[in-house]
């Protein structure tokens, strides 16, 4: 365990060390990664510094001890048993940071939003759905930024686009991907009856020019007029873009901009997301998997998260987890279960990690 510890500390200072060579600072996607690495490396290697300093100071305490005189004993027995609790915790500490890290983790996101099952209701709960996350942005500080709004004609979302920046957000959002189904009665239902509905929510790690190439020869892109609200000028002048991949025939379309530049600048930083998160599901069997999992069908059996308003409860099926906290969740406190979540994903690593020793 401790060679071990002493290997990731020496690789974290070759790391450190790197990070001023010229190999490394002139290369672009390199320097990215490298300086990524060390930032998710310093907990870890923290801990283990402190965790060597602790174990040093039992060790010694614990050799004092069988020499110290009576007057010594009581002060160094504190001690000992002081650092022999501090060890403990920073054991547990280091089984939670030795877990293999995210290769997204430290990334922004990108979050789909579409109605699915059940109308005008659907569309109008994509909507609330959306608003919670951007409450939840504002509680921890990230930046939260409407690339593209489909307005339904009620009001909500028949499909929205959405970038949200911060060090934690891959981190935190990586668990919201999938159905969300509601529970409730409906402003468009006349007798008072509790429909089931859902809307669809898909993350994904958004991708740096660095991490995918896109040859100009395989795009074709169209202008056109902005339809719908946004002011006279959006609305009489070509600043819509449209960019289809022809190798893939993924289509990107913009229009929530005044300028012409600016909706295509988007369009771009979607498509490369797209192809991103396509060339990862092709290449890697798991990942696929997830994405599937993710969006399913939209359908209302196929859900990640139920929201019953009459009964003011969330309910995550992934876990079983229930909470009676329906309203402060949708006001942005969504930590109490992503938390739940994210101590689910630890176990399950941890468990992995031990099952490969």
């Amino acid at each position: 365990m401790l060679a071990k510890l002493d290997a990731i500390v020496a690789d974290f200072e070759q790391l450190e060390a790197s990070l001023a060579s010229p190999e490394v600072l002139g290369d672009q996607r390199k320097l990215r990664d490298a300086s990524r690495r060390y930032k998710q490396m310093g907990p870890l290697v923290e801990c283990i510094r402190k965790y060597r300093a602790t174990t040093g100071d039992v060790e010694a305490a614990r050799e004092l001890l069988d020499t110290a005189s009576p007057d010594e004993r009581a002060s160094l027995q504190a001690e000992l048993e002081k650092g022999t609790a501090e060890l403990v915790q920073l054991e547990d500490q280091l089984k939670v940071l030795l877990i293999p890290p995210d290769p997204n983790d430290g990334k922004n996101v990108i979050v789909e939003f579409r109605g699915a099952e059940g109308g005008e209701e659907a569309n109008l709960f994509a909507g609330e759905l959306l608003e919670m996350y951007r409450a939840w942005s504002v509680r921890n500080g990230w930046t939260f930024d409407v690339m593209a709004y489909d307005r339904s004609p009620m009001g909500g979302v028949n499909q929205a686009t959405v970038l949200m920046k911060g060090e934690t957000v891959w981190r935190r959002m990586r668990f919201e991907g999938g159905p969300h189904r509601v529970q409730r009665v409906p402003v468009t239902e006349n007798a008072g009856r509790i429909h089931t509905s859902s809307a669809t929510v898909t993350v994904m790690p958004e991708a740096e020019e660095v991490d995918i190439h896109i040859d100009e020869k395989d795009l074709e892109i169209d202008v056109y007029r902005s339809g719908g609200p946004g002011g006279q000028s959006v609305n009489t002048t070509d600043s819509a873009v449209r960019i289809t991949h022809k190798p893939t025939g993924v289509v990107v379309a913009m229009q929530d901009e005044r300028s012409q530049l600016q909706n295509r600048i988007k369009a771009m930083q979607v498509l490369r997301t797209r192809l991103l998160q396509r060339k990862q599901e092709e290449h890697e069997a798991k990942m696929s998997a997830e994405r599937r999992a993710q969006v399913g069908k939209g359908g209302r059996g196929e859900k990640i998260r139920t929201y019953n308003y009459k009964e003011n409860r969330i309910t995550d099926h992934r876990i079983g987890f229930t909470l009676y906290q329906l309203q402060d969740v949708l006001a942005g406190n969504l930590d109490p279960v992503v938390d739940a979540l994210t101590l689910e994903y630890q176990a399950e690593q941890l468990a992995k990690e031990i099952g490969a020793e």
